[in-house]
């Protein structure tokens, strides 16, 4: 199945994809390597999730904005390549969360991106990953996360 179709058939619609907030690219291929920056929960200008878990946001808060995160990364990676059928597999993620001090659960908040990965691309979309939890994220986005695309020409 392509993936518009499967997108489709998720009742998912891709965000449009946002533009970079400093001095660096959205996304570099190098060889056969699709490297996207940090998604933050930024959708249409407008911040979908803020907070920290376990302070203000709980854990199910967290999954969801990690979804945001992953369909962003989508997003920007078929304004590179044009067509999400030439990922070939997610090759990596690294999940940042904003966490109050002591927070253990990053894992747990980073698979609403895994999840999303493999709902939409199936097996292409199983990767390898880290998931980490810190103090602070850029506008105070409650996850931020990077991919690596292993893509076709």
């Amino acid at each position: 199945m392509k993936t518009d179709q499967r997108l489709a058939e998720l009742g998912i619609e891709l965000p449009s994809a946002p533009a970079p907030a400093g001095n660096y690219v959205s996304a570099m291929q190098v060889g056969q390597l699709l490297y996207i920056s940090g998604a933050i929960c930024l959708v249409n200008g407008e911040m979908t999730h803020t907070g920290k878990i376990g302070e203000t946001r709980d854990l199910a808060y967290g999954q969801a904005a990690a979804k945001v995160c992953a369909l962003n990364l989508l997003a920007v990676a078929k304004g590179h390549i044009g067509d999400l059928d030439k990922i070939s597999r997610v090759v990596q993620l690294n999940g940042f969360v904003n966490g109050v001090p002591g927070f253990a659960d990053s894992p747990a908040v980073i698979n609403g991106a895994s999840d999303t990965m493999v709902e939409i691309l199936g097996d292409r979309g199983r990767h390898t990953r880290a998931a980490v939890a810190v103090t602070g994220l850029p506008k105070d986005t409650t996850v931020e996360i990077q991919a690596i695309f292993e893509v076709t020409a």
